[in-house]
């Protein structure tokens, strides 16, 4: 009866000015680093442990039980311990009864059991109130003070009230709880932490993957081809002239292939005549990792501008501009000024600088603390608006600077075409569909698909 008693009144709200006492079977690394901040937190903390001996290590005001003794004291108990010694919790069920259990321990890789540890331990214990949390925040976070990265906690329980209460100490530590529904999602949570970079791989592999073709396709041009027709040795084009090349090339391609995804969502929407279908997992996924797609874009547009800026101390830039100066003097010839090379020069130069403006300006929102500081309306301003014409503006940076070689025979050497050209196709191809896309006879029926019409409502189920 007592038992019972106590459990219903730990189980109430807590008063803003007293904090119920919170129970961590653990002294490892994450036990001590919880508990450390809940008495940060006005928390009263009792740690549950095999050997009841205050260590130098734990918190100064917390209080080292024996692990039934620990129980008795509060209605909240943080399970900080591996899923392989949650077997001493067996004896412990009866004064676990009603007490609220908080799994958050993690595994070495995904989907190691058949059930979540959290199921698990809710089977072991099957009078208790599990609730899956704080294995998404690291210990070093918690102690270094640096939660910033990892201010998110997921939450899932089967008991609403259990769930609340934990949300409520999650809060009261200064983190942000979320909400995943009931303990089923808790495998899924505890995935997580594992994946390593998941909505990146698919932006690097592809990066890689690019980069070393168009690398391998400029050597071969740029510097194999000279050295067998020519007898030229530019091999040290490898180190600044090459990544040169195959960074912006890189920075375009990638940036049009931020914007292609929802190019081809339009087309499937019209062809469908509906919304109401969901588009192949492929489309679905690319269209995921957009935002990774246009940062990796930026970091290569980023080391082109930083390429550039040391192109005049170049020992070969230096040598070539002597070489002409010297050639002008034996021959007592000043070449005139061509003024359209010079505007060619000019506004290529400017064109890149307006699109790695903006290119930046893209990559700024895109951060969570400014994206959470617009609202929707505005962030899609940005992201589409300004994203495209970023686009136009460097695409135009490209053609300008290699327009002129379009028609040129010598540039095509072993019937290739610089790898320049090449870096036009996707985003081009994007511009003109998307131009298409925002004529009115087109438009008009995409945004009334957009806004729920269908042509066939059979496709609505």
């Amino acid at each position: 009866m007592n038992k019972n008693s106590s459990n219903t009144m730990a189980l109430t709200p807590n008063t803003p000015n007293k904090r119920e006492t919170v129970c961590i079977f653990g002294t490892g690394d994450f036990g001590r680093a919880l508990g450390h901040k809940m008495i940060q937190s006005g928390y009263p903390v009792v740690f549950g442990s095999r050997s009841a001996q205050t260590s130098s290590l734990l918190p100064k005001d917390a209080e080292v039980l024996s692990h039934a003794e620990a129980a008795q004291k509060a209605a909240v108990i943080i399970i900080a311990i591996q899923r392989q010694h949650y077997n001493f919790l067996a004896p412990l069920a009866e004064i676990l009864h009603g007490k609220v259990l908080v799994d958050i321990s993690n595994n070495l890789k995904i989907n190691q059991y058949p059930e979540s540890n959290a199921e698990y331990l809710a089977q072991l214990v099957p009078g208790a109130k599990v609730v899956k949390a704080f294995n998404t925040v690291s210990a070093w976070a918690l102690q270094s003070g640096t939660l910033d990265a990892s201010r998110q906690v997921f939450v899932c329980g089967d008991d609403v009230e259990a769930k609340q209460m934990v949300m409520d100490i999650v809060r009261a530590l200064g983190l942000t709880p979320l909400d995943q529904g009931s303990l089923l999602a808790a495998q899924e949570i505890e995935n997580y932490p594992l994946q390593l970079f998941p909505m990146w791989k698919f932006p690097i592999y592809l990066s890689l993957g690019l980069t070393a073709f168009f690398f391998f396709y400029c050597l071969a041009l740029d510097v194999i081809y000279p050295y067998i027709y020519e007898n030229k040795d530019f091999s040290f084009f490898i180190a600044i002239s090459i990544p040169n090349k195959v960074c912006p090339i890189l920075a375009l391609i990638l940036l049009a292939l931020v914007y292609l995804p929802g190019v081809l969502a339009a087309i499937i929407q019209l062809y469908r005549g509906t919304k109401y279908r969901r588009f192949p997992d492929w489309l679905d996924k690319w269209m995921l990792c957009r935002k990774q797609l246009g940062l990796v874009a930026l970091a290569f547009a980023s080391v082109h501008v930083l390429y550039t800026l040391v192109i005049p101390i170049r020992s070969y830039v230096r040598w070539r501009i002597s070489s002409y100066t010297v050639s002008q003097a034996l021959n007592n010839k000043t070449s005139p000024l061509d003024i359209t090379n010079a505007w060619l020069s000019d506004s290529y130069v400017a064109l890149g600088i307006l699109g790695f403006f903006l290119f930046v300006l893209l990559g700024i929102t895109s951060l969570p603390s400014v994206s959470n500081n617009v609202n929707w309306r505005e962030f899609r301003f940005v992201q589409s608006k300004l994203g495209y014409l970023t686009l136009i503006l460097c695409t135009a940076h490209t053609l300008v600077y290699g327009g002129k070689w379009f028609l040129n025979p010598s540039s095509y050497k072993w019937y290739l075409p610089h790898a320049y050209m090449l870096s036009l196709i996707v985003p081009c191809a994007v511009l003109v569909v998307k131009f298409v896309l925002i004529f009115p006879c087109i438009d008009k029926p995409l945004t009334q698909i957009r806004q729920g019409w269908e042509r066939n409502p059979r496709y609505s189920a």
